[in-house]
């Protein structure tokens, strides 16, 4: 596990942050339509993509997320042997993906505390806003009692911002 850290960025940032960190798994969070080029350095069967508004109710004609996405977001992120560095992004960089890449830092490293993760997420994403719905579907299915819950809501918001910029999150 010499390389095992989750890259979050945005949809502009995904080349550049897959070539720079040597990533050769991507996880893709955009709304249901939204295009991306997978990059070439990452194989067709290490992108997952997911289909999600960035929303945490019900809209019209928006795709809520469900535990169907955190399900196939979690095996992915199980299957991934932390060789290389993973990937994962939205469109902003703000909410979806750093949700993700707590659910699978908790996932991960489950003897971490879900307070000290979700401080860390803070401290190197200053602009991080976890989607509450995704951290919540993935408490429940990882056991969490609520505890990534109420970490997320302990940080609060994150500074506004049009465009997060990439970070690094460590599982160790």
């Amino acid at each position: 596990m010499s390389n095992g850290r989750l890259y979050v960025c945005s949809m502009t940032k995904v080349v550049e942050t897959v070539r720079a960190t040597g990533a050769r798994s991507l996880v893709t969070i955009l709304t249901a339509g939204a295009s991306l080029v997978r990059p070439c350095e990452i194989a067709r069967e290490r992108h997952l993509r997911v289909a999600v508004s960035d929303i945490e109710a019900p809209i019209d004609g928006h795709v809520l997320p469900g535990e169907e996405h955190v399900d196939r977001l979690l095996a992915f992120i199980e299957e991934w042997d932390q060789t290389d560095p993973l990937v994962i992004h939205c469109y902003a960089g703000v909410s979806r993906s750093p949700a993700a890449a707590y659910a699978a830092a908790c996932a991960l490293a489950p003897h971490r505390c879900e307070f000290e993760l979700a401080q860390e997420l803070r401290r190197i994403s200053p602009t991080a806003t976890p989607n509450r719905r995704i951290v919540a579907l993935a408490d429940r299915r990882l056991g969490r009692e609520g505890r990534m819950v109420a970490a997320v809501a302990a940080i609060g918001r994150g500074a506004d911002c049009f465009e997060g910029a990439p970070f690094a999150l460590e599982l160790a």
